[in-house]
């Protein structure tokens, strides 16, 4: 609004320079940019994200698999846990060796981070695995997904935002030296004895 009231206040006024119509031309698109193609922009990604997300969501529900495993035995050694899409990220898991059948009916066999405080022989636990019994991480569930495409789309959208009003800013920069550039023109052309008794006034 600032940046209309500008273009309506200088459009006859005899003192407007062009740099301050650019200027105020420049707010405006600057403006119009940041309300309309940010979220533009925000969306797009946000639904292609979303498409790709849900995909790949799909496609890990189908291809993997919870089986329950068995502690052969404690390997020892504690250590906490790095999957991100645990409950808790704090939650120490402990090392051990298991022994699981996969989908496809393989007999597997390995050393397992489990959440388990102290494993004995024989404990039964849950354990994502590929098709032919390796060990995988957790599916992407479908709130995920979502949780993960709206952050794609606000930070595209945040993104698009900051780059229209660092143009803007860049602009206005430029402007401004060139504004200076020729008040120290008209100085240079006023002459350094400006100003003083017998020189033309």
């Amino acid at each position: 609004m600032r940046a209309l009231r500008g273009l309506w206040r200088w459009r006859s006024n005899p003192l407007c320079r062009t740099t301050d119509l650019v200027e105020a031309w420049v707010a405006l698109v600057a403006l119009l940019l940041i309300a309309v193609a940010a979220p533009v922009a925000g969306c797009l990604v946000g639904a292609a994200a979303q498409d790709s997300l849900q995909r790949s969501a799909r496609h890990q529900q189908h291809a993997r698999h919870l089986v329950t495993a068995t502690v052969v035995r404690d390997l020892g050694g504690v250590m906490p846990e790095t999957d991100p899409d645990t409950s808790s990220a704090r939650e120490t898991r402990s090392r051990v060796l298991a022994s699981w059948t996969g989908p496809d009916g393989s007999a597997q066999r390995g050393p397992v981070l489990v959440a388990l405080k102290s494993p004995r022989r024989g404990d039964r636990f849950g354990l994502w695995t590929d098709p032919h019994g390796r060990i995988t991480t957790r599916p992407l569930d479908s709130a995920t997904a979502t949780v993960h495409a709206v952050l794609a789309g606000l930070g595209t959208a945040l993104l698009t935002a900051g780059l229209v009003e660092g143009g803007r800013r860049l602009t206005v920069w430029r402007l401004v030296r060139r504004r200076y550039a020729r008040w120290d023109q008209a100085w240079d052309r006023a002459g350094p004895d400006w100003g003083k008794a017998g020189t033309g006034s």
